[in-house]
């Protein structure tokens, strides 16, 4: 019965072709603005994810993410030292500014100063120079996405000079720095140097970065440091998460990924239900022969489900092998960079496709299991 169905489905190449279409177009589109959505979220806790030496974040009580820091005054630096349990605590200094190369091009970037003497807050990989290099006279380490932007149709090369707040500062390594959230243009320097490209005023501590010592839990710290100081004092996970949801609550991003996805849902049940629906109709003679000659209601739903199987996997297959070629293709492109196809989507998503044909042939299984095995002999 199953090889039957198939010959009829096969029988009807335009239907057939239309199936396909309407299942490839809707797993493609949810695929796509899903694992956008997950890179963007991704971006959201970049900054945090790139400092992996720390495991506990210091930050005043009003703060709730990364993006949006309130300075602190120098002196909790040396009260969070001073607290039992803290084997290393480290300034560390973010904020945005405006860059300018000796051409005249202005773009904005997002400048983070590290701790003068331990270097503590710069992504392991350098792709040139290293992070000794950041010890020199207005050096400043640069991410490849960043150069690009300011550089249009260069490669990254040491040495070249920008104006930061109209401070000269000169690339000395090239960093391989996550996507932020806000900007391409990321740039690492010296804390004290940050606070001269910027000149916030009075307090222009960010976050204080700390470590516990040997043996000792991160969030046992934070909580401790928490107490003493009555700052805000998250683990590095904590902290990610607070970014992410940040973005989750106050912005529309999930709403408008979240229609979009809808959109696309609805649009492959709305083509693959009435493509399937006009199918069974121009086939109803030969669903009343097969129960002419015996075939029960069973066989038929068995027949009809296999066809929307058949359907299913060769339209989730194209859909997912576009996605993916999507996502390869832009991999070069610096606004895009850093967004790929998750694993986990293209599972959830073989999930919604599979939902999407069953809903959509349910539609049209009633006439299938109703249809009157005489319709065979009419005219």
């Amino acid at each position: 019965m199953i090889r039957v169905g198939l010959r009829m489905l096969l029988g009807d190449r335009t239907k057939l072709f239309g199936l396909i279409f309407g299942v490839a177009f809707s797993t493609l589109l949810i695929c796509q603005q899903t694992s956008i959505f997950f890179g963007l979220l991704a971006r959201a806790s970049s900054v945090v994810n790139d400092v992996r030496e720390a495991s506990v974040w210091v930050m005043d009580p009003s703060v709730q993410t990364i993006e949006v820091p309130y300075p602190l005054r120098d002196t909790e630096l040396g009260r969070v030292r001073g607290i039992e349990g803290v084997q290393w605590a480290v300034p560390f200094f973010k904020a945005q500014v405006i860059v300018r190369t000796r051409a005249g091009r202005l773009e904005n970037g997002v400048l983070l100063g590290i701790d003068d003497a331990s270097l503590v807050g710069v992504p392991d990989e350098f792709l040139q120079g290293s992070i000794e290099d950041l010890s020199r006279p207005d050096a400043i380490a640069m991410n490849p996405a960043g150069f690009r932007l300011l550089f249009p149709g260069e490669q990254p090369v040491l040495g070249r000079e920008i104006e930061i707040n109209d401070r000269r500062a000169r690339i000395a390594a090239i960093v391989d720095a996550s996507a932020a959230f806000t900007s391409n243009l990321t740039i690492y320097t010296r804390y004290s140097l940050a606070t001269q490209y910027t000149n916030n005023g009075r307090n222009e501590l960010s976050f204080v970065l700390a470590r516990p010592a040997p043996g000792l839990e991160p969030e046992r710290i934070a909580q401790r440091i928490a107490a003493r100081t009555g700052l805000k004092a998250v683990t590095t996970e904590e902290f990610r998460l607070e970014s992410i949801l940040y973005i989750l609550k106050t912005t529309g991003i999930p709403v408008s990924f979240g229609t979009v996805v809808l959109l696309g849902a609805i649009i492959g049940v709305a083509i693959v239900g009435l493509t399937f629906h006009q199918f069974v109709s121009d086939n109803l003679k030969q669903y009343a022969a097969l129960k002419a000659i015996g075939i029960r209601n069973g066989r038929l739903l068995g027949m009809t489900l296999a066809q929307a199987a058949f359907v299913g996997a060769i339209g989730y297959g194209f859909g997912l092998a576009a996605a993916a070629a999507f996502f390869h293709f832009t991999a070069p492109v610096d606004a895009l960079r850093g967004f790929h196809l998750y694993p986990e989507v293209a599972v959830a998503v073989a999930g919604a496709a599979a939902l999407i044909v069953l809903a959509s042939t349910v539609l049209s299984l009633k006439r299938v299991l109703v249809v009157d095995p005489a319709t065979v002999f009419r005219g």
